[in-house]
């Protein structure tokens, strides 16, 4: 095997600002904190090409992930980095994750050109978003909003908003700060940029997920740069979807908070248009390298819910999209 110091690692990369920024970030640690040279190659997704269409509508397993998985197990790339909430829970078995960074903020923010907040949107505004998740809770804090499919690379959501398609957009917080969007600094005129901690995020939102095959000669020194809290949050996040088998075109929020040796998760589920929701928490007490219990906790979450008909409501909620 090559000696470490002369191996040039392929990372594979979406072509998107912030894709580009999350494989820069990756490729500056390798470096950095394990010796590792590498480049990028450049990879277009099925979730990049298909933008004319709900996120819902063309879910399933993968979306923003498949091709890249694919030149795993070709051998063209030697590792992929992901935003974690779009890997699959069910990962091929020649692959793994090898890391997971420090999360950014996991919050979901509110962006508008000229209103300050949800509670300020006039009645019937129009709302941006690609998520059922985030149209649920956003149609449970106010019903009369319309919520309205958003598609394409943040640069693109925030042209719309600028052109007036929508009054305001909800991106995730990590993205809007990785790529330095301010309202002191922008040149689109974005006056309110606000989080929303009402909101419960996707599983794994703001951490990256770098994937590579098992049998990587690279794998274990890639795997240095896990953040054990982060990766032992997220384990209960994926393992809560994991059980209800939900995904992208489903609404279901989860989040895990590690604290103290306490590790906190918290969910919900329901319809796209808020009127049905369940939500529920679970905390249990754990060192921060202890993944297999903090997957437990998450199935334990997802067990509770199912009991209380978390599955009947995701298949109508699935319906509904697809309707």
């Amino acid at each position: 095997m090559q000696n470490v110091a002369e191996k040039k690692l392929i990372i594979g990369t979406r072509g998107s600002a912030l894709a580009l920024w999350q494989a820069e970030y990756v490729k500056s640690r390798l470096k950095n904190e394990c010796g590792l040279d590498s480049e990028f190659k450049i990879i277009k997704t099925q979730g990049d090409k298909i933008l004319d269409v709900p996120l819902a509508k063309i879910g399933g397993k993968g979306l923003f992930t498949k091709e890249l998985e694919q030149k795993l197990l070709d051998k063209e790339i030697d590792l992929a980095v992901h935003s974690l909430k779009d890997v699959p829970v069910e990962i091929m078995p020649l692959l793994d994750l090898a890391a997971i960074t420090e999360r950014e903020d996991c919050r979901d923010c509110f962006l508008s050109m000229k209103y300050e907040s949800l509670e300020s949107l006039p009645q019937g505004a129009r709302v941006g978003t690609t998520s059922l998740r985030r149209s649920m809770q956003i149609k449970a804090f106010r019903a009369d909003l319309d919520t309205l499919s958003l598609r394409g690379n943040i640069q693109t959501r925030l042209e719309k908003l600028k052109n007036g398609v929508f009054d305001a957009i909800i991106l995730a917080q990590a993205g809007v700060k990785r790529l330095g969007i301010d309202v002191k600094k922008n040149d689109m005129g974005i006056c309110h940029i606000v989080p929303l901690d009402f909101m419960i995020p996707a599983m794994g939102q703001g951490a990256l997920g770098i994937e590579m095959r098992k049998d990587n000669a690279y794998f274990e020194i890639v795997s240095k740069l896990t953040h054990k809290k982060s990766a032992l949050c997220v384990s209960a996040e994926r393992s809560f979807v994991r059980v209800l088998e939900g995904g992208c075109q489903v609404p279901i929020g989860v989040q895990g908070v590690y604290d103290g040796e306490i590790l906190r998760l918290r969910a919900m589920v329901g319809l796209p248009n808020g009127q049905e929701i369940l939500q529920e928490s679970l905390e249990d007490s754990m060192l921060e390298d202890e993944i297999v219990r903090a997957e437990s906790l998450g199935k334990n979450l997802a067990q509770s819910f199912i009991a209380k008909g978390a599955k009947e409501i995701l298949t109508r909620a699935k319906n509904m999209a697809f309707a």
